[in-house]
C-alpha cells in the first residue's frame, strides 16, 4: 500500500452557516431512475440521471459499436477508476494521508496534484444540493475556492483527452450544481472547474462561467420533463 502526504495543508471555511442551511436529502430508486426527495416532499431527478438522459443516444450508439460485453467491462473499469480517484481527492483535500493500491492509482493522482493544490478555502465536498427552480438535486464534489475564485469543482477521470464540444453534459452539471448552491445559501457561484485525470496522458483542466450553460442545462431538464413527467 502506497501513501501519500498533503504537502501544504487546505483550508477548510467554517461552513456552519451552512450547514444549517443544508440537509442530507433522501435518495430513492423509480423506473431505474435516481430521484433525490426534498424536506418538502419533491422528488427531483439527479443532475447526473438528466444529463444522461441527454447522452443516450450517443452512448446507445457507442454501446453497439464495440460490443455490449465490451462496454459493460469498460464501463466497470471506468466507474471504479472514477469512484477510488474521487476518495483520493477527498482524503488529499482534507489533509489526509491518500493510500493507493497501485503504481497506477499513484501516477494517476500525481498528474492532477498541480492542480488539485491550486484549491483552497474550502466550503463542502460531497454534499447534497437541491433546486426548486430546477426542479433538480445531486451531490456536489466540492465548493472551494480555485485560484481564489470561489467555484464548483468536478474531479474527472477519462481513458483519453476529451474536446470540450465533447464535454458541454459536464458544464451544464457544474453550472446546475452553482444555481443550486446558490438558491440554499444565497451566495452565487460563477466558475466553473473540470479537473480530469487522463490515463497516459497529460491532465486536463477546464475552466467556465456557470452563465455560458445554464441555459442549455435548462433546456436539457425541459425536454426530461416532457419525456418523463418529472
Amino acid at each position: 500500500m502506497m501513501k501519500l502526504k498533503t504537502k501544504i495543508p487546505f483550508t477548510h471555511i467554517d461552513a456552519s452557516y451552512i450547514d444549517k442551511k443544508l440537509v442530507e436529502l433522501e435518495t430513492i430508486t423509480e423506473d431505474n431512475r435516481r430521484m433525490y426527495v426534498t424536506p418538502k416532499g419533491n422528488k427531483y431527478p439527479s443532475v447526473t440521471t438528466v444529463l444522461g438522459y441527454s447522452q443516450q443516444k450517443f452512448i446507445q450508439e457507442w454501446r453497439k459499436k464495440v460490443g455490449v460485453e465490451a462496454a459493460n467491462k469498460i464501463s466497470r473499469k471506468a466507474s471504479a477508476r472514477g469512484t477510488k480517484f474521487h476518495y483520493q481527492v477527498e482524503d488529499y483535500l482534507n489533509n489526509e494521508e491518500v493510500e493507493f493500491q497501485t503504481p497506477y492509482q499513484k501516477d494517476l493522482f500525481i498528474q492532477v496534484q498541480p492542480f488539485l493544490n491550486r484549491i483552497n478555502n474550502v466550503y463542502l465536498q460531497e454534499k447534497s444540493l437541491y433546486s426548486d427552480f430546477l426542479k433538480t438535486a445531486g451531490r456536489v464534489d466540492c465548493i472551494a475556492e480555485f485560484d481564489g475564485r470561489l467555484s464548483v469543482i468536478d474531479f474527472k477521470t477519462s481513458s483519453k483527452p476529451k474536446r470540450e464540444e465533447y464535454i458541454t453534459n459536464y458544464f451544464q452539471q457544474g453550472s446546475a450544481y452553482a444555481v443550486m448552491f446558490e438558491e440554499r445559501v444565497g451566495q452565487p457561484i460563477d466558475t466553473i472547474v473540470i479537473i480530469m485525470a487522463v490515463d497516459g496522458n497529460e491532465p486536463q483542466l477546464f475552466v467556465k462561467k456557470r452563465d455560458d450553460f445554464i441555459d442549455g442545462y435548462r433546456e436539457v431538464r425541459k425536454n426530461y420533463e416532457k419525456v418523463f413527467g418529472v
